[in-house]
């Protein structure tokens, strides 16, 4: 839970528009076929049993698309029920990769503000402006030694993989 009960409802509206352009940009169409893409197709069709089909494999085989599309999922009960726990251990498992996309959302649904700026700091320094954006927001809402912690650990962390390009 948030530290401050006086920011908390402006990060619940925050997390509420966040929600959902996520949920929009998620999912972006392909321009060439194959597993990954027909994924991605079928989930634009509304066909969310297809997608969760072909995205599984990918996932368990390490696809940060994959695993980020997994937590999208998730995270708005498509093809899965509802589960923002599943979703998070999608995300983070992207993240981990160095997958922009997952560090930008486990940032903006932080169980800690050091944690959620670090998180955003190492996607807004993929030239994610939407990580750049979030996190100058949380910046807001912390101390100045949160902040420098956050940035600490940004500077220290290392993916577990190679980002996808």
């Amino acid at each position: 839970m948030l530290r401050h009960e006086g920011k908390m409802t402006m990060t619940l509206t925050l997390k509420h528009a966040l929600v959902a352009i996520i949920l929009a940009l998620s999912f972006a169409y392909p321009v060439s076929a194959g597993p990954f893409e027909d994924a991605v197709a079928a989930y634009g069709r509304g066909d969310y049993e297809t997608a969760l089909k072909l995205m599984q494999p990918l996932a368990n085989q390490g696809d940060a698309r994959a695993r980020f599309n997994l937590g999208t999922m998730h995270l708005g009960g498509k093809g899965v029920p509802q589960d923002s726990a599943e979703a998070g251990k999608w995300f983070l498992a992207a993240a981990q990769q160095g997958y922009a996309p997952a560090q930008f959302n486990l940032g903006v649904f932080p169980q800690d503000y050091v944690l959620a700026y670090m998180w955003l700091s190492l996607s807004a320094a993929q030239s994610d402006q939407n990580g750049v954006k979030a996190r100058d927001e949380f910046a807001r809402l912390m101390t100045p030694t949160q902040i420098a912690e956050g940035e600490k650990l940004a500077r220290e962390w290392k993916p577990t993989a190679q980002p996808p390009r």
